[in-house]
This record gives structure tokens, sequence and C-alpha cells, in this order.
């Protein structure tokens, strides 16, 4: 009884404060978006980008404020399991690709197969050219290519496995003392090895192509970090429901497939500058992620200076994160019994 006192008056303790700081960076952010003003951007677009970002604010502090304890259980886990997330993550990786030759070369072998494979069809037979959304110069196709592909890769092969986590590790599922939350997190993270190869051989072909190391290269760690809270929201989700509807894997697999064209990836955004379309692809959170890659590695651009793309980004990743974690923590109870 004494222990469990404690933990409630932990919970009171800190929690009033964190609510309270939570409320004023909330109402601070959502002065800033209404006073924020790009006089570059049209009036009525900025108008519905400022009703936009209020909404998903105000969604998203009254749900921290409701489920507040349900929302802070997820990531305590993750923080006090690290050392235990951070070595099953490289037991993972290896497993992988254990008994072949060439080991972990094998994961680079499928993603620069695709960009090969893109670069001969677009540039080298159709003869397609790219350039700068920022500035207009042209860019080598290969550089625009994988800029676009680097993140995409890790997003679809992070929310792939993530997603199977449960199911492939259902035998530590069953294990009464095992904290089942780090299952999606190990994936992701060894996921995110891949990642970091790829981007360095991007860097590197960057540099073959006339790109010049910047200081804005420093930004691809922030992109890649977002990119992993955001789909780390999206697993906790989709690796619950998976466990009671195994059919949403092939649904996400032809999701990614959609989400190829979907996404700015093999094609420019600036193409869309005058239509209607442009809106709906940039509420697609990887657009944030890809242009981010881009603005970072040739078109020299600050994240912060997309003041209402980083502002709805961050909102959804966090409503994300927070829905993700709910339907986590309520489907878990029969995780054991069915599988």
């Amino acid at each position: 009884m004494n222990g469990q006192s404690g933990v409630v008056r932990g919970r009171t303790k800190y929690g009033k404060p964190i609510m309270i700081f939570a409320w004023i960076a909330a109402a601070a952010l959502a002065a800033v978006i209404l006073l924020h003003n790009n006089p570059l951007d049209d009036p009525d677009t900025q108008r519905l980008k400022k009703i936009c970002g209020c909404v998903l604010l105000g969604t998203g502090i009254l749900s921290f404020t409701v489920f507040y304890h349900k929302l802070t259980v997820l990531p305590k886990e993750l923080w006090n399991n690290r050392r235990l997330i951070w070595r099953l993550a490289k037991n993972d990786f290896k497993k992988r690709y254990a008994g072949s030759i060439f080991g972990a070369v094998w994961a680079l072998v499928p993603p620069v197969t695709t960009v090969l494979m893109y670069w001969i069809v677009f540039d080298k037979v159709f003869h397609q050219t790219q350039s700068s959304a920022a500035t207009g110069e042209p860019i080598p196709y290969v550089v625009f290519l994988m800029a676009g592909m680097v993140p995409w890769f890790f997003f679809q092969d992070a929310l792939s496995s993530g997603t199977a986590s449960l199911l492939e590790y259902n035998y530590l599922v069953k294990k009464v003392v095992f904290k089942i939350s780090v299952l999606p997190i190990i994936k992701i993270i060894a996921a995110l090895f891949t990642h970091i190869f790829f981007t360095a051989f991007l860097l590197v072909v960057a540099v073959l192509y006339g790109c010049r190391p910047s200081l804005y290269w420093l930004q691809l760690p922030y992109y890649s970090a977002a990119c992993f809270i955001m789909v780390l929201g999206m697993c906790y989700a989709t690796c619950a429901v998976t466990v009671y509807f195994r059919d949403l894997q092939q649904i996400i697999g032809i999701g990614m497939q959609i989400g190829t064209w979907a996404t700015p990836i093999l094609w420019n955004i600036s193409l869309l500058q005058h239509s209607d379309m442009i809106i709906l692809i940039k509420l697609n959170p990887m657009t944030y992620i890809v242009n981010g890659f881009r603005g970072a590695i040739y078109e020299q651009q600050w994240f912060f200076t997309h003041f209402y793309s980083t502002t709805y980004f961050w909102i959804l990743t966090a409503l994300l994160f927070g829905l993700g974690s709910l339907i986590f923590k309520k489907l878990k109870t029969g995780f054991a019994d069915i599988l």
C-alpha cells in the first residue's frame, strides 16, 4: 500500500507542474501561429494553415490533459528499459543477415538497386531534369532522387518491421515480466542502422556530383529523428491492431506503394505550385521529411524557415504518438491470449 501511495503522490507532484507548463507552451505556440505572417504566401492558404495549426494544437493539448497518466506510461517504460532496447536492437540487426557472407552489406543492396533503376529510367532513358524548388538551379537527378528515397526507405522499412514486431517476437509477448512496449522500437532502431549507412552513401554521392559540404547538412540527424518519432507512434498503433487483424500488414504494403507517388520523391513539389493539390500533398508528413533532406543537402535551407510545415509536422507527430500509445495500452491485455 505504501508503495502504491508513493507512486500516486509522485504522479500528483509532477503532473500538475507539467500540465501547467504544457498549457503555457501551447498558448505561446498558438499565439506565434496566429501572429506569424509570410508576405510571400497566399492569404487564403495562410489563413487555412493558421486554422489547421490551432485546431491540431487544441486537440493535442486537450488530449494530453485528459489522458496524461496513460500517455506518460509508455515514454517512462522506454526510458527505464533503454539499455535493454539498445542491446535487443543490435541483436535484431545482426540477426537479419546472420549466415550470409556479406552480412550487413545486403542492407544497402535493395535501396541502391532501386535508386539505380529509377536513375537509369528517368535520367538516362527519358532524360528527366530537376531543379531546386527554392533556387531554381539545376540539380543532378541522382542527388535529387536519393535525397527523396533515403528517408522514404527508412520510413518504409521501419513501419513494416515495426508493425510486425509483436508477431515476430510473440514468444516474448507471452512472458509476464517482459515489457512488450520495447518491441516496436527495437525494430525501428534496427532500421535506423541501415538508414545511417544509406545517408552516408547519399552524402558521398552528393559530393561526387558537386554538392559542397555545409552546415546545413547538420540538419539531417534532426529530420531522421523526426521521422523516427513519427513512425514510432504509428507503429504502436499498427502493431497492436495487427495482432487482431493480420491483413493490416498487406494494407500497409499497398499504402507504401501509393505513398511512393503521393510523396514528392520521384517528382518535384514545385510542379504543383499553382495547383490545389499541393495542400493535400503537404498534409502528408513525409513531404516535410523529404523536402527537409533536400533543403539540407543542396537547397541550403534551415528547417525553421518553414514555420507552418514544421509546426504542423510536430503537432501531428505528437497526436500520432499519443493515439498510438492509447491504442497499444488498450489492446495489449489480449496479446498473450491471441499470440
